[in-house]
């Protein structure tokens, strides 16, 4: 009943009028009756994600039992070759698979949700990860080697990942993806359109630069992001809270500024942001955190509130670990031999990375709210500040 259950929870996902409509906008509606036909063959790649340490033949004769148990599969169909499903993946291609992931892959929390909003915000987070996909020439060629002609080079060619979660369900809603030497501050500038004012969006350190700040604050979403004690940021104004009043500049006009060439527009480019800096402590050694925040009015979300809402950054290396770990087989490497088909697997583990905890779910009787679930907590730690020295200190533990 394995397959039929995780197949069942594909099914309620991604309904059958969601597919058709998807297959039609892009042309993909069979104008002869095939062995495949395009409806079945996108339940399948999902199967691919669902199922990574079975093969094709194992794969479908789940997908088989699956559909049938749920009246999607037609008796008088026929189990298609290894070939034949290839084929059919091919002609599907990856771009049906990206117009579902944009469909379906959307908030879900409610307001009741446990970690899913922070006042009138969903918390969203940023961050990203390599996958290694299998050495073909045409993969290479497409996404590249990590430290290509060195000692270091990757066995196998890797693609970047950037995508955006929302940490109170794990549910991606938007994902860009390149090759290796794409960096993740390029693929998060293309994914900023999905940052709306509903949201207040967690990000590392490594993302930060002026420029991406400026076109993630285009769409209204609150930021919170952790920055590098390199940038310099003067205190302009000390609240009691213990968080500070600065300001961001691009660093050649900040190099200006200080060789006395001060710019005549300086003034159009200073960003105002607001600064939380507190120590982690609990983790073997000390630590200092450093936020910047849209949120510039203290009253509005104090320092402490806002280190503790950081820790859930970290929920997003929880969506990135189902995918690695429990969704992918145990050589942690995509199936899809050429690029297309590489794009097309990836959009469907995006959307898998959810559905497979709650086929687990389903059979264990865990919630599908990863944060209403007693093991995630206590994995959790705590975090409390307090005013110290003009700024907020952490004491706790934090993943």
């Amino acid at each position: 009943m394995t397959e039929v259950i995780g197949l069942g929870v594909l099914t309620r996902l991604i309904d059958r009028d969601t597919v058709d409509e998807v297959l039609a906008k892009a042309d993909r509606r069979e104008t002869r009756v095939r062995l495949l036909p395009a409806r079945v063959v996108v339940y399948l790649v999902l199967a691919l994600c669902l199922f990574t340490a079975d093969g094709y033949d194992e794969v479908v004769r789940k997908l088989t039992n699956g559909l049938r148990g749920l009246r999607i599969w037609q008796d008088d169909w026929k189990v298609p070759t290894p070939s034949a499903i290839s084929q059919a993946r091919t002609r599907l291609g990856s771009g049906v698979m990206a117009e579902l992931f944009k469909r379906v892959c959307v908030p879900v929390a409610k307001r009741a949700t446990v970690g899913a909003y922070y006042q009138q915000w969903r918390v969203m987070a940023i961050d990203g990860t390599v996958i290694d996909v299998p050495d073909t020439d045409v993969n290479a060629a497409e996404f590249g080697y990590h430290s290509p002609g060195t000692a270091k080079q990757s066995a196998f060619p890797q693609v970047r990942i950037v995508n955006l979660v929302e940490c109170g369900t794990h549910a991606s809603v938007w994902a860009e993806f390149d090759g290796v030497k794409t960096s993740e501050r390029v693929l998060t500038e293309r994914m900023a359109a999905a940052f709306t004012d509903d949201m207040i969006v967690l990000a590392d350190r490594g993302l930060y630069s002026y420029h991406l700040w400026t076109t993630a604050m285009d769409g209204g979403a609150q930021l919170l992001w952790r920055i590098s004690k390199t940038v310099d940021l003067p205190v302009l104004e000390q609240y009691r809270d213990g968080s500070f009043r600065s300001e961001l500049l691009p660093s050649k006009m900040k190099a200006a500024i200080k060789a006395g060439r001060t710019p005549v527009d300086v003034d159009d480019y200073r960003i105002p942001v607001r600064v939380i800096e507190y120590i982690v402590k609990g983790r073997g050694e000390t630590e200092t955190i450093r936020l910047i925040t849209t949120i510039l009015e203290p009253q509005r979300a104090p320092a402490d509130t806002l280190a503790a809402l950081y820790q859930q950054r970290w929920e997003h290396e929880l969506v990135f670990d189902e995918i690695k770990t429990h969704q992918m087989s145990q050589h942690r490497i995509l199936r899809s031999r050429t690029p297309d088909l590489v794009k097309q697997e990836i959009c469907c583990a995006m959307r898998c990375s959810v559905i497979s905890p709650a086929q687990r779910g389903e059979i264990g009787g865990i919630s599908l709210d990863p944060m209403a679930n007693p093991e995630s907590k206590d994995k959790m730690g705590t975090i409390a500040c307090q005013r110290t020295s003009g700024h907020a200190q952490a004491n706790g533990v934090m993943r």
